[in-house]
Parts: C-alpha cells; sequence; structure tokens
C-alpha cells in the first residue's frame, strides 16, 4: 500500500524535469548557467526518488519519506562528491522548504510550486542561521520526455 502522506506530493513532484542552475556565486564566469534533468519517481511504496543531472555529470539524489509518529517529511540527500545530508522537509500550500541544521553549518531549499514550474534556491548559513547567504537558484520545468 503506497504512503497516504507521499502520495499527495505525486502530483506535484512525479515526473520528469529540466533543470537550470543559476545565480550561483561560485560558477565562473558570473551569469553561466547549468542545464540538465531531473526526475522523480516512487521508491517503492513507501520513498519519492529524485535523480538529478546537470552539465552531463551526475547531480544530487534526494529519497523522500513521511514520519507519521511526526507527521513530517524527511530527505536524504547524495551528491557526486560523496557529501550525504538529512533534511527536515515541508511541502505544501504552494511551497516546498528543506532545512538542516548541523554543526558545519546550516541550509535551506526555498521554492515555489507551481503546477508546471518550481522555482527554488539553495541558501547556506555559517552563523546558526542567523544570516544567510544565497548559493544559486534552480528551477524546474516540467516536460514529458525522460532526463
Amino acid at each position: 500500500m503506497r504512503n497516504e502522506s507521499l502520495a499527495r506530493l505525486e502530483p506535484a513532484l512525479v515526473g520528469h524535469w529540466t533543470l537550470t542552475l543559476s545565480d550561483a556565486w561560485f560558477l565562473e564566469p558570473a551569469g553561466r548557467e547549468l542545464s540538465g534533468w531531473a526526475v522523480v519517481e516512487w521508491l517503492g511504496e513507501a520513498f519519492l526518488r529524485f535523480r538529478s543531472e546537470l552539465d552531463g555529470r551526475p547531480g544530487y539524489e534526494l529519497v523522500i519519506g513521511h514520519s507519521d509518529a511526526r507527521d513530517g517529511y524527511a530527505a536524504l540527500y547524495h551528491d557526486d562528491r560523496g557529501v550525504s545530508r538529512l533534511f527536515q522537509m515541508s511541502f505544501g500550500d504552494g511551497g516546498w522548504s528543506m532545512t538542516r541544521e548541523d554543526p558545519d553549518f546550516y541550509q535551506r531549499f526555498l521554492a515555489a510550486v507551481a503546477p508546471d514550474r518550481i522555482e527554488g534556491r539553495w541558501e547556506a548559513s555559517e552563523d546558526g542561521g542567523r544570516s544567510w547567504r544565497k548559493d544559486f537558484d534552480l528551477t524546474f520545468v516540467r516536460t514529458d520526455r525522460p532526463g
């Protein structure tokens, strides 16, 4: 039986997406964008799996689950650098957020969700969340074709 809480995310997330990373402080030259794709699909009946690729290289992966006891979502993150992180996640009312407050630094993803477009940004804080700097913008546009 499918996880009911994750099934509520299916219309908004499951499918194929084009992906654009922009306005990143670490990309040279300024204004450079990376393009790619993302796929969100069911992993069994209890998880959603998010895979991505940017500029022909593996991007990051998320596995999204739900805790019934805590009534909250969680996302396990992994990328091609070998980095693994755990994010608390919320989704609803046109918004999607993922946050982590770990000893190395705080990080968050904040996005506006429309039926065929998600516009978000990743931010980081080195001072316990008192101030935030934007890392980059991430835009998803739904497509019918696989990545």
